[in-house]
């Protein structure tokens, strides 16, 4: 549903990794290569970074409008430089509304957050919703700004760090949760905290390119260098600046 890419490694510009590329998200919003659900991402678009400045909490951009259309944020991405970030463009659930808050990336203290999917049966009396709603703590449900599936997902991992868990082990208690309740759901994840990446590959696409300066996990690959592996689905991703891991969800 939609495509998105998480960058850990020297500091580049924001332009060089997403707008710049051949294949970049600039062009994934309107012609994906890898793309399983949906053609066109042009419900929104999103990035968040984390500055050299010594502040934990990342900054963020992010607007309810096809990328190609914001002639504002090419000039900010080219003058933006970090060595982290996550970004995502959209392509909107049906029924979902179209708006900034219900645009990823997510954020909350220091986590940056985005979901490619979309959890089945969502609305409704009695649909996953409800349910999962009511398994989100008081801080967690008055923290959603939208009316997004992803939100939620975002409250239920932020709850399980709280309670102790790590982020690795909060993304796969979350994933099993969501699909106890509703079954079918796609639910490819992105978490960081400025130092990790944790990934789901669930349902639909993801790759990973490691090099001796950066590491990427990406919903598909901006260019066709070598260095591209596929995720397998039902796999979980850790990647740090000095080690990339891909195994099975436990």
């Amino acid at each position: 549903m939609c495509r998105q890419i998480a960058y850990l490694g020297r500091p580049v510009s924001l332009a060089s990794v997403l707008l710049e590329p051949e294949h970049g998200l600039l062009v994934q919003s309107y012609a994906p290569r890898h793309q399983v659900h949906g053609r066109i991402n042009a419900d929104g678009f999103g990035v968040g970074w984390y500055a050299d400045d010594g502040r934990v909490e990342p900054a963020r951009y992010r607007k309810p409008v096809p990328i190609w259309t914001d002639q504002s944020f090419a000039s900010i991405a080219s003058a933006v430089r970090t060595g982290v970030f996550l970004a995502a463009v959209r392509n909107a659930s049906p029924g979902l509304p179209v708006n900034e808050a219900c645009t990823a990336p997510y954020t909350l203290e220091q986590w940056l957050f985005a979901h490619n999917g979309r959890v089945v049966d969502w609305h409704g009396a009695k649909g996953a919703v409800v349910v999962l709603r009511r398994r989100l703590s008081d801080a967690s449900l008055a923290a959603i700004e939208g009316a997004t599936d992803s939100e939620v997902i975002f409250g239920l991992i932020l709850d399980a760090i709280a309670d102790g868990a790590n982020a690795r082990d909060a993304i796969v208690d979350v994933v099993h949760t969501v699909s106890a309740v509703s079954p079918g759901s796609r639910l490819n994840l992105a978490l960081t905290d400025g130092t990790t990446i944790v990934a789901t590959a669930c349902g639909d696409t993801l790759f990973t390119w490691q090099g001796d300066d950066a590491v990427i996990v990406a919903s598909e690959p901006f260019d066709d260098a070598p260095g591209w592996s596929t995720v397998p689905d039902n796999a979980l991703v850790v990647a740090t600046r000095g080690d990339l891991s891909i195994g099975a969800i436990p």
